[in-house]
């Protein structure tokens, strides 16, 4: 079952991503690099936490993995100073490892209309969860390494000192828009190396600090096939 500790991070009332922070990741995605942070929300409801099951494939879904260091808000953030790296450390109350699940397909066809990208984010299980990691296993978020793996297969392993936008970016772009608070998970992007998942593999991912691995980063997750109502047709 999901620690207690771990539960806690479905009171977020919002989990905010950003989107093509690692070059190499923009570039197999053949999207263009942005010129100032990017984001886009996942519901709360797609948390999974550990334990809790598998990650679902909706009918008709090229289901796609993306490892990514989340950031667990501890105060209340808006039209925060970019200059201040500090404070943005300072802001962040605990870590955890999330696994950004898409639909790819889905996202194909929205990105090829100008359509919201709610749904090929956003499905329940769509977003495993760590346990919480806490902050002082974290000495520097700019410097760990995220890693996943399929069937024990490595697919993703880059350190985050590749980030396109450090931290303060982050968390001032977003704040400008919307207020950050106390809970609010930011996800910070994902590495090279994103790619397909099938019902009856199993994705692994952790973290690293100096090549030690963190205990509490650590996601072991199935996946299966739906038998819910959603089947993919096109809009």
């Amino acid at each position: 079952m999901a620690s207690s500790s771990a539960s806690s991070l479905k009171q977020a009332r919002k989990v905010v991503c950003i989107g093509r922070n690692y070059a190499d990741h923009v570039a197999e995605l053949n999207s263009a690099r942005p010129k100032q942070p990017f984001f886009f929300l996942k519901p709360t409801t797609s948390i999974l936490l550990p334990g809790e099951g598998p990650v679902i494939r909706p009918r008709g879904v090229d289901l796609s993995y993306e490892v990514e260091l989340a950031l667990i808000i501890g105060k209340t953030l808006k039209d925060f100073p970019v200059e201040d790296e500090a404070g943005a450390i300072d802001a962040i109350e605990s870590y955890a490892l999330g696994i950004d699940m898409t639909a790819r397909n889905v996202q194909w066809e929205a990105k090829k209309k100008g359509l919201p990208w709610s749904i090929n984010k956003g499905f329940d299980t769509f977003l495993p969860l760590s346990n919480i990691i806490p902050k002082s296993a974290i000495p520097d978020p700019h410097s760990i390494e995220v890693y996943l793996s399929v069937n024990n297969e490595t697919r993703q392993n880059d350190s985050t000192n590749l980030f396109l936008f450090r931290i303060p970016d982050m968390l001032s772009a977003i704040s400008k828009v919307m207020t950050l608070e106390k809970g609010d998970i930011v996800l910070t992007g994902t590495p090279k190396g994103v790619g397909p998942v099938l019902p009856g593999e199993v994705m692994r991912a952790g973290i690293r600090v100096d090549g030690k691995e963190i205990e509490e980063s650590k996601i072991e997750v199935a996946v299966e096939e739906s038998t819910g109502a959603y089947v993919y047709s096109e809009t």
